[in-house]
């Protein structure tokens, strides 16, 4: 199953990303780490895409990428039947686009320095199946959910509060999941991390 990336931003490098997908064993990932790159034709040619990258080109370039006829492409690409991923800075930079931050449900608003912050997968929901609560270093993202019906089966609990760490909603005939977690390596590597990355993308997919 080959799945489209687009990571790599000024804050967040794309070898974090590459090497936690990496570890996903049955998909074959294509990245892109240069949005300059995007082309809507291209991204219509695969099921899902995963976005782990903020409102910047690229990591050297800090040009904006999400314009409002790519944030449109992106729904267009949902409403039509695919999946769409948001992991952590994928959240980011978008809280004054109301294109993609309605397909998204919410968007990232600051986040405190880095702490001890506690995953915890809501007992019972099948996107959280097999995922064992756990504690990492990470930037805990304050967001702002705005969907009153998206399915939230995780939240991210800290010194500084609590917030709703993962949550899926529908887009026309789309998937769309996220996941606020994910500004480490360690992150992406936890076994439990790496579970809810294999649940939400196999939900996106459409798959059981």
């Amino acid at each position: 199953m080959k799945v489209l990336v687009f990571c790599d931003d000024p804050y967040h490098p794309a070898q974090v990303v590459r090497a936690g997908l990496a570890l996903l064993e049955g998909y074959a990932f294509d990245v892109i780490e240069d949005a300059a790159l995007w082309a809507a034709e291209r991204m219509a040619s695969y099921p899902a895409v995963i976005v782990a990258k903020s409102n910047h080109t690229s990591s050297t370039n800090h040009a904006p990428w999400m314009t409002e006829a790519v944030q449109e492409a992106f729904r267009d690409y949902a409403r039509q039947g695919c999946g769409l991923l948001f992991v952590h800075s994928g959240t980011a930079g978008y809280l004054d686009l109301p294109i993609i931050r309605g397909v998204i449900g919410g968007a990232f608003i600051r986040h405190p320095p880095r702490c001890p912050v506690t995953v915890e997968p809501k007992e019972g929901h099948p996107l959280a199946a097999g995922v064992a609560p756990f504690t990492v270093e990470d930037e805990h993202y304050e967001m702002a959910l705005d969907d009153p019906a998206a399915d939230v089966f995780l939240t991210t609990r800290s010194e500084h509060g609590i917030q709703p760490g993962g949550w899926a909603r529908r887009e026309g005939r789309g998937r769309i999941g996220v996941l606020t977690p994910g500004h480490t390596a360690e992150v992406w590597g936890h076994p439990s991390f790496q579970a809810l990355l294999r649940n939400v993308l196999t939900w996106c997919l459409g798959q059981k």
